[in-house]
């Protein structure tokens, strides 16, 4: 393709070749004959046994049992979409990338978000790392942005990847427990591989459970280098920041969708870009000119340290729209297959240790997980531009390469395909400077373990430090070894003495005899308070029976509706509920169907149903819930009964419509806020 014609819906066209659509066709067989039956087998007698030439049950059951190809290894559950990507300014300052290179210029992306631990079958919800995979399809061939939701890795070489997953994935002898690292075999190795307390203490604080992949901020952990058309390198690492902030759930919501809805997050995402509602991204670079690689109290090649946004500010280059969903969750999701090795002129690796292990694990995990070499031509995987190579043969080849050589050099096809010199494209690698012994080490500036888990934890609120005390208490208490229990207690109490010890308490066993690392730095950065906060797609579950005030109800579901929160009618039963003049609202969902657990905040109405001492108790149900997870309440002038002054309650995050001709306004900004921790 020319490259005048690749913009952000190049991938989409391209796609759109692939895309077969069969409602209104004969069902046939994959050779085309068309089926009179579908539902029986050939049968010798209408009671007899089947026939084994019987190829049309053969062919659809055999294809059946082979549909399954091996689930990742890592990251099996997860989910995405399509999107383009906007640069926002020109790069190449540093970057001779093209797709950085013009401010407005867009490149069409796709998207998988995914889990770590689980199975493809386990819990959108689970306590983890996420990921997020960005393929961006640009004219110089495809470039894989790999990050995750924390801006440290759990080892500091690619040699322990093995065993830190070994550790963390279902115990081997009992295969549990799914999605989660609450067992004795994952603490034993944090207790033992001290690198890894960092990364975990992330996971521990809200950051290990997002509220929804479009509330997600990922870092590329890795360091990366930019190189100019000068061939200047500067050092790099990539963030993405969600527009509508960073959010979480709560251990307890989290626990409790697993159960009621273990899609929780892929139906998140998928509902809120058919409402239109788009996820967007902004890219942001930390950059690092070379000769000031070791002016840092942290190595900037090691994976297991971040780089403070306060010390190496965070550019802005360019947002990610994701506006498009899948059509079929195994051709995109399932087969898209990424690698960081993918890169294009322009971006080049460092020494980091880690990177340089990923360099080689991912193709050969592609390998065996799709079954050949081919599968950078699933459609999926496929770059808009042209690709041209000697490669050949494999299993499900079925690009048609019809030239006569297939070898580099040669005088038969006029030595084509021919390599391209760097100044006209070529990929070239950075030429940076090697030296040392062949040796099997690390460098001693990896070996601070403590001071930068102790800034997190310094930068931490109150409440952020709490929420990551219960998940240390309950991670840790799930282990049935005390010595391991005991262990991780000993090391707790490098980061902090006073949460090492409520932990220690918690869990039965010793006091802590260390001490903290003496360090008094934080980072405002590091905390969640900081995020943006906006009503826009949060969820509102309207709990509401016939004889509701239409005009109260209708005026404040057009303010929901004007800052483009979803709203969700809830009711005793489907259909319709009818308010006072004959207006009636269609009910979404029913106190059965649905969940408090799954709203991010309530509108109590109330009414007259059918039976209305069910009614009563499911709404005071979804109001507990609501009220004891600091969400957001709306209370309608129909709804006080509901709720009641007490000195057990500040109402704290309430807003009541009786005489309140600002109800709608004040609802809209408490719904913004999205959690009240000062309520009692």
């Amino acid at each position: 393709m020319n490259e005048k014609n690749i913009s952000g819906n190049s991938k989409n066209d391209q796609l759109e070749e692939f895309r077969i659509r069969n409602s209104g066709k004969p069902l046939t067989t994959n050779q085309s004959k068309k089926l009179s039956n579908d539902e029986d087998q050939l049968k010798a007698g209408i009671r007899g046994p089947s026939l084994r030439q019987d190829y049309e049950f053969f062919e659809k059951m055999s294809h059946f049992v082979h549909e399954p190809i091996p689930e990742r290894k890592v990251h099996a559950r997860g989910y995405g979409a399509h999107g383009e990507f906007e640069c926002y300014q020109s790069m190449k300052q540093f970057t001779k990338a093209g797709f950085l290179q013009e401010a407005g210029k867009k490149t069409p992306l796709f998207v998988r978000f995914s889990t770590v631990q689980g199975s493809r079958g386990s819990k959108d919800t689970a306590r983890d790392l996420r990921c997020k995979g960005v393929k961006f399809y640009t004219e110089e061939g495809n470039y894989d942005l790999t990050t995750i939701a924390m801006p440290v890795l759990i080892n500091q070489d690619a040699m322990k990847f093995p065993d830190a997953l070994h550790a963390y994935q279902p115990e081997p002898r009992t295969g549990m427990p799914t999605a989660a690292g609450a067992h004795d075999n994952f603490w034993d190795y944090v207790a033992n591989n001290q690198e890894a307390l960092h990364m975990v203490l992330w996971v521990m604080s809200d950051r290990g459970i997002l509220r929804s992949y479009r509330m997600m901020e990922s870092w590329s952990i890795n360091t990366y280098l930019f190189v100019n058309e000068q061939e200047i390198a500067t050092f790099v690492r990539f963030v993405w920041k969600p527009v509508l902030g960073v959010h979480s759930l709560l251990q307890d919501e989290a626990q409790k969708i697993g159960g009621i809805d273990p899609d929780f997050h892929r139906r998140d995402l998928r509902e809120a870009i058919d409402r239109g509602a788009f996820a967007e991204y902004e890219l942001g670079v930390q950059l690092i000119a070379k000769e000031d690689e070791f002016n840092y109290d942290f190595d900037i090649l090691d994976p297991s340290k971040f780089w403070p946004e306060e010390l190496i500010p965070v550019q802005m280059i360019g947002k990610m729209t994701l506006n498009r969903n899948v059509d079929n969750e195994f051709a995109e999701l399932e087969q898209v297959a990424f690698n960081p090795a993918n890169v294009v002129p322009g971006i080049d690796f460092s020494n980091d240790p880690v990177l340089q292990g990923r360099l080689m694990a991912y193709q050969s995990a592609q390998y065996h997980r799709l079954g050949s070499a081919n599968f950078q031509d699933l459609p999926i995987n496929r770059p808009i531009c042209p690709f041209h190579n000697n490669t050949r043969q494999g299993f499900m080849r079925y690009r048609i390469d019809v030239d006569q050589t297939n070898y580099h050099k040669n005088s038969l096809s006029n030595n084509t395909p021919y390599t391209t010199p760097p100044e006209e494209g070529g990929y070239e690698s950075y030429p940076k400077k090697v030296e040392g012994h062949v040796i099997r080490a690390r460098s001693k500036s990896f070996d601070d373990f403590f001071t930068q888990p102790r800034i997190f934890w310094n930068s931490l609120s109150p409440v952020e430090k709490q929420h990551t005390i219960e998940a240390l208490s309950y991670q840790l208490g799930s282990c049935k070894s005390e010595s391991v229990r005991q262990q991780n207690a000993d090391i707790l109490v490098n980061v902090d003495e006073e949460m090492a010890y409520i932990v220690a308490e918690n869990i039965g066993v010793n006091r802590p005899s260390g001490s903290q690392v003496p360090v008094s730095t934080s980072y405002p950065s590091l905390s969640q308070t900081t995020t943006p906060k906006y009503a826009y797609s949060q969820k509102v579950g309207v709990l509401v029976g016939d004889g509701f005030d239409t005009n109260e109800v209708t005026n404040v579901l057009n303010t929901l509706e004007k800052y483009g929160v979803f709203i969700v009618i809830v009711s005793e039963t489907l259909g319709t509920v009818t308010g006072n003049d004959g207006t009636q609202l269609k009910v979404d969902e029913t106190f059965l169907t649905t969940s408090p657990y799954l709203f991010d905040s309530l509108y109590i109405v109330g009414g007259n149903p059918k039976k209305q001492e069910q009614f009563n108790y499911d709404v005071k149900e979804y109001l507990n819930v609501a009220y004891k997870h600091y969400k957001p309440i709306g209370v309608a002038a129909s709804g006080q009964s509901f709720i009641k002054k007490s000195q057990k309650n500040n109402f704290a995050g309430v807003v009541f419509a009786d005489n309140n001709p600002n109800f709608g306004e004040e609802f809209v900004a408490a719904i913004a806020q999205q959690r009240f921790w000062d309520r009692k």
